[in-house]
């Protein structure tokens, strides 16, 4: 039913978007706040803004931020949760190659330092090779599984 979908988006899935949603009235702090008051333990709002590189920038609002800073702010308001899975649509799409490889790499050592599964949802095909898995769908249907033994370090994706 809805109500328990609902719950279970809220404690098991931190969601990351293309265009970051942070609230522009509020600090960096205050956004990832926002997310640490829907579940019941959530981490440590500035430990984990300092996870993501942001231990300076807890007081800075949307726009004294770069795109880079405002996506690792978007990343810890996923994480403040303690997601089982972070749900990323094109973590990447708005940000210039050298800071997207930056976010790849964070997104990977989340992956790797929590055990949270990370999904990225993107159309840059090129940045495929540094999945474990990777599915390609065509009109909303899976068409191709891959299983990728040697993933690739996000600082070796070129695009």
């Amino acid at each position: 039913n809805e109500k328990t979908l609902t719950s279970y988006r809220r404690k098991e899935i931190g969601f990351v978007f293309q265009f970051y949603n942070l609230v522009s009235d509020l600090t960096a702090q205050e956004n990832v706040e926002l997310a640490a008051d829907l579940v019941k333990q959530p981490l440590q709002t500035v430990q984990v803004l300092d996870q993501v590189g942001l231990a300076d920038r807890l007081e800075h609002f949307p726009a004294q931020m770069s795109g880079g800073e405002q996506q690792r702010v978007s990343i810890a308001r996923a994480l403040v949760k303690n997601p089982r899975f972070l749900l990323c649509d094109e973590p990447t799409g708005a940000l210039d190659y050298e800071t997207g490889i930056l976010i790849l790499s964070l997104l990977k050592d989340i992956n790797v330092k929590t055990g949270c599964t990370v999904i990225l949802i993107t159309h840059n095909t090129s940045i495929s090779p540094m999945g474990n898995r990777v599915m390609r769908m065509r009109s909303g249907e899976i068409v191709e599984v891959i299983e990728n033994d040697n993933p690739l370090p996000p600082e070796r994706i070129v695009w």
